[in-house]
């Protein structure tokens, strides 16, 4: 079982300046946290192993070529819930896959190319054994990403 990191306001600002932007150098971290870039970089390494999962990029579906995005709760068989997970997880249209609690237990983020490749991605899904229904939501517009999702303000 992991253990909690506690974090100071110079890891926290560590964490929201990476956040924002993670080609930051050590030196402008460094630069903007009154501290030498050697202190930067062991702060920042201890945060990779113990807070940060990942480094990535954020990409406008759109622009690559999807033009449909669905938010899709998928209602289960409950004794069948974790081979559908597996089954989803290995679909190179769900973006996102999420255990949830509430209306659906499990919900996907799914990139279509259009309209159709959607109706045909939702169809192949209710077709995994083990899955009740499809409920989809079709993005209109992206108001809020997830990319910046820390402040320490």
């Amino acid at each position: 079982m992991a253990t909690e990191y506690e974090l100071d306001e110079k890891d926290l600002k560590l964490i929201e300046m990476l956040a924002s932007n993670a080609r930051l150098t050590y030196t402008d971290m460094a630069k903007t946290l009154g501290i030498s870039d050697v202190a930067v970089l062991k702060r920042v390494k201890k945060l990779e192993s113990k807070v940060l999962k990942k480094y990535t990029i954020v990409v406008d579906p759109r622009k690559v070529g999807y033009k449909t995005i669905s938010l899709t709760g998928i209602d289960v068989e409950p004794e069948k819930l974790f081979d559908v997970i597996t089954k989803l997880k290995d679909n190179p249209s769900v973006k996102g896959l999420y255990l949830t609690t509430g209306d659906h237990p499990i919900i996907s983020i799914i990139w279509a190319k259009d309209d159709d490749d959607l109706v045909r991605i939702h169809r192949e899904i209710s077709e995994i054994n083990g899955v009740k229904r499809v409920c989809p939501a079709i993005v209109l517009r992206t108001l809020k990403e997830i990319e910046l999702w820390f402040n320490v303000d």
